[in-house]
């Protein structure tokens, strides 16, 4: 196995410096919290009854993640819509935007442009390409950031954009102590996952070892059931791992009686399950018992527990968390986090066509 505290595997596998990213997820927060405060919207935008958020990918989970920790506190509906297609609920009352850190995903290009069509409130979150070209065109607000990254090492720029302009239009309310404790919370967590910190000390390390030749399946609940998503996308695109994500308490439904077949999985399966104290109770005993299944089934499993006092927090430092734990599992497949080979591929072909 690599050894993750040999500072020379650093620049053999990681030219792009994906970590220096992971890293930066504090400062990336505070600058996007600041520039979405500055950043000026029609009067009528918070006249809506309804949000939409079009995107895919990396630009899409911050959606997710907004209506996860907004569910029991925004009157509005959210809606994170990943398809061609526009939901034929837009109307006038209706917020609809469209994120993309390249501004050329297709699908979300393609609902925008069904969106231009209708008297919904439009605006986009890019770093520029046709959907910035499109938005001007159309004289959409354009929220443009420049961060050179991959699109999901620009989640918490994406996520804190997104977090500030709904602020902004009234639709939200986070409290800025919220705000400071989380950019607090990932500037401390940065330090005890950093690649200095030795694998005897660093739980982003020691997690990645264990999940390193195994199928990883991720568990979440609540506000943190679309962070177990990102932490599956994680380990898809840094890793280069098959990965799956479920939400409690769904999966006591039914995939806890999935534990004993393939009989490989108690050798080759590895769940992690992500907490928050701030579960309803009755979820956090489905955590025990669920954690008792999986070790009667004879399946590797670890409870990750969310730090910080708010919801943003936790939410937050678990993200942080699966990022330098998928980083590090790259390395341990001896294998570059940035490319995305595949994907690529898959675009190329598309084009083709």
């Amino acid at each position: 196995m690599i050894n993750l505290d040999d500072p020379k595997i650093y620049s053999e596998f990681d030219p792009s410096n994906m970590l220096e990213r992971i890293g930066e997820s504090s400062h990336q927060c505070s600058e996007a919290w600041r520039s979405a405060a500055d950043f000026p919207l029609p009067p009528d935008y918070s006249g809506v009854d309804k949000v939409v958020i079009l995107g895919m990918g990396g630009s899409a989970i911050g959606g997710d993640l907004l209506r996860s920790l907004m569910l029991d506190k925004c009157k509005l509906p959210i809606l994170v819509q990943r398809d061609y297609d526009l939901p034929p609920l837009v109307n006038e009352r209706t917020l609809v935007i469209a994120s993309s850190y390249s501004g050329n995903t297709e699908e979300t290009l393609s609902s925008f442009s069904q969106a231009l069509k209708t008297p919904a409130k439009k605006l986009a979150i890019t770093t520029g390409g046709r959907l910035k070209a499109l938005a001007d065109e159309s004289s959409v607000p354009a929220f443009c950031f420049e961060y050179n990254a991959e699109p999901r090492a620009a989640f918490a720029y994406n996520f804190f954009s997104l977090l500030g302009l709904i602020q902004k239009l009234g639709i939200i309310s986070i409290e800025s102590k919220d705000i400071d404790e989380t950019i607090r919370v990932l500037e401390e967590l940065t330090t005890r996952f950093g690649r200095a910190v030795p694998l005897e000390t660093n739980p982003s390390k020691q997690l990645a070892t264990k999940l390193w030749g195994h199928l990883i399946i991720i568990y979440g609940a609540g506000i943190l059931s679309k962070v177990a998503f990102r932490w599956k996308t994680q380990f898809n695109e840094n890793s280069k791992t098959s990965a799956f994500s479920e939400c409690l308490s769904e999966l006591n439904h039914n995939a806890v009686v999935g534990y004993k077949f393939p009989e490989w999985l108690a050798e080759k399966g590895f769940v992690v399950m992500l907490r928050s104290p701030t579960l309803h109770p009755r979820i956090l005993t489905r955590y025990k018992v669920t954690a008792e299944l999986l070790t009667d089934a004879g399946i590797p499993h670890e409870v990750v527990d969310a730090k910080g006092e708010s919801p943003l927090a936790q939410m937050m430092s678990s993200v942080l968390f699966g990022d330098y734990v998928s980083y590090y599992l790259a390395l341990l497949n001896g294998i570059d986090p940035s490319p995305v080979a595949a994907i690529d591929y898959l675009k190329r072909r598309l084009a083709e066509a």
